[in-house]
């Protein structure tokens, strides 16, 4: 109902603009114009007389004048008009035509070259197309023109890089790693990021230069995974399963329930055709509370097997109270984790179904859920 109300308008206010000129009727040309000119003739003459001129220029003076004074005569003239009644009924019917024919005309390139039947799009949804198609852009161009003023911003670099590395550019992303690393000195993080952003600008082959970087970031932190993840596909790609498997292995053993590598080392492992290791603990992922002390105590004095039993039962028992209360996004990613860990993927991929149905009225749950599915590799 808005849009329509501003398209009327802007169809009054373009009729008013073609009725306006038409309204107007026309105005004899007073004599003062050509007292003007006849007065100026006159001070042309006073001022060669008195010598305040020369010749030439009273005579440019007066050809001058003279022009202006022959063209004010002719419009007073031409002014009056012949027919009066003849000159209104031809401004009515201009005025008439512009009432039928702006709207008309408006309206018939409308509907052929607009889209009056598709339906309105809601709000929410313009803005997210927006956000994804320009704003990306945009705060890329600002964090640009940011670090050509201040170059030595290390944290705008940290910013930029992974943003390279999503969107495929990866030779920037291996500049801005660099700067990263140079201007906010070198800990663990940073020297795996390089190694990373130079192994994606390889086609995914992990280069000398890559995994120097990545053996520099264990030195500094010994339990870095992803340094353990892309130095296991570095044996790999040099022939030596066997290493690789020694090095996914045991990146497995002891990772935390909920880390989002879990998926992508497990994929690797099978991808030389070997199965992941049991892990030596068992991963929290009780209830709301976690197990209790008595419940470790026990475990511990488990057989894997039992463990294993054990843990499909909090399991189920957290898959049971989903079913009964959908809308508890924490209780949803834990259970996705646990399937992950379990290596029940199939289970994985139905309960994020049912997560995504539950909490379907809440946006920001379901991104959460739709996060946490990528990075466990559940949407393919």
């Amino acid at each position: 109902m808005t849009l329509w109300l501003a398209f009327a308008l802007m169809t009054a206010a373009a009729i008013f603009a073609v009725l306006w000129p038409l309204s107007r009727t026309g105005k004899l040309r007073s004599g003062s114009d050509l007292a003007v000119y006849r007065d100026q003739l006159d001070e042309i003459v006073r001022d060669r007389g008195a010598g305040l001129i020369g010749e030439a220029e009273a005579e440019a003076a007066r050809v001058e004048v003279s022009r202006r004074l022959i063209a004010a005569g002719e419009a007073q003239t031409g002014a009056m008009p012949e027919n009066p009644a003849g000159a209104l009924w031809r401004r009515r019917a201009a005025a008439l035509a512009a009432l039928l024919f702006v709207p008309v005309a408006a309206g018939t390139i409308y509907l052929l070259h607009g889209s009056p039947q598709l339906p309105g799009e809601p709000l929410a949804s313009r803005l997210s197309a927006a956000r994804e198609n320009g704003s990306v852009a945009a705060l890329i161009a600002q964090v640009e023109a940011h670090l050509e003023s201040s170059p030595n911003d290390a944290r705008g670099w940290e910013v930029l890089a992974p943003v390279y590395l999503r969107l495929g550019r990866f030779d920037d992303a291996v500049r801005a790693r660099r700067n990263a690393l140079n201007l906010g000195g070198a800990n663990a993080q940073r020297e795996a990021d390089l190694g990373e952003a130079l192994a994606a600008a390889s086609n995914g082959i992990v280069t000398t230069e890559a995994k120097t970087a990545f053996e520099r970031a264990l030195a500094l932190e010994p339990g870095d995974p992803k340094s353990q993840f892309y130095l296991g596909l570095a044996a790999q790609q040099d022939g030596d399963k066997a290493k690789a498997a020694t090095i996914w292995q045991g990146l497995l053993k002891n990772a935390p329930a909920d880390a989002p590598w879990l998926a992508a080392v497990s994929d690797a492992l099978a991808g030389i055709g070997e199965a992941p290791a049991a892990r030596s603990a068992a991963p929290p992922i009780a209830g709301d509370a976690g197990p209790s002390p008595s419940d470790m105590a026990a475990a511990s004095a488990m057989t894997e097997a039992q463990r294993g039993e054990m843990i499909g039962g909090m399991v189920a028992r957290l898959a049971d109270r989903l079913k009964q209360d959908g809308s508890d996004v924490e209780g949803w990613m834990r259970l996705l984790r646990a399937y992950i860990v379990l290596g029940e993927r199939d289970k994985a991929k139905a309960a994020a179904s049912e997560a995504r149905r539950a909490l379907a009225s809440d946006p920001d749950k379901l991104r959460r859920i739709d996060e946490l599915a990528k990075g466990l590799g559940l949407n393919g």
